[in-house]
């Protein structure tokens, strides 16, 4: 899938963010690096937080570049854009880099960023030109959405292929 942009102040706060800038500055490299393999470790568990796995998931994060790489192989394509968004859909990402594969493929999903006043019923008219489809576009996104009338802007969305 190669490298997806992401909203930097939308998602869940699980970076931490500015915890480097109170350190003096002989230790400013050893704190990022701590700092980096912490907020590797938070987003690894909220993947897994999420119920969703892939053999050998591996996450780094460069908070300076505000960069996530995720590997792996996932059992199937929509697992695999799960827990891209789930690297994503975090606060201070920018980009995430996908180097996971899957063992079983399927169509790729397209991607939505929620704009202010974005409702689900919205983004399926416009994907899919069928409003009453937006169920199609919750369920693709659970466990990450707990609830249809609540996303917001800057989240980025799936939205899987168009099944006849």
């Amino acid at each position: 899938m190669g490298v997806l942009d992401f909203t930097k102040d939308a998602g869940e706060k699980l970076l931490g963010i500015g915890a480097a800038k109170a350190a003096p500055a002989a230790d400013t490299a050893s704190i990022a690096d701590d700092a980096n393999r912490a907020a590797a470790a938070a987003v690894e568990h909220y993947i897994a937080s999420m119920g969703l796995s892939a053999e050998g998931l591996a996450v780094q994060v460069d908070g300076a570049l505000g960069l996530v790489t995720v590997s792996g192989q996932a059992p199937d394509q929509a697992t695999r854009e799960k827990i891209v968004l789930c690297c994503g859909n975090v606060q201070g990402v920018v980009k995430v880099r996908d180097d996971m594969t899957v063992s079983a493929g399927s169509a790729p999903s397209q991607w939505h960023t929620v704009a202010r006043g974005d409702t689900l019923w919205a983004i399926a008219q416009q994907c899919y030109g069928n409003g009453s489809r937006y169920p199609e576009i919750f369920e693709a996104n659970r466990p990450m959405l707990s609830d249809p009338d609540k996303i917001y802007p800057g989240q980025t969305l799936r939205i899987p292929a168009q099944v006849s």
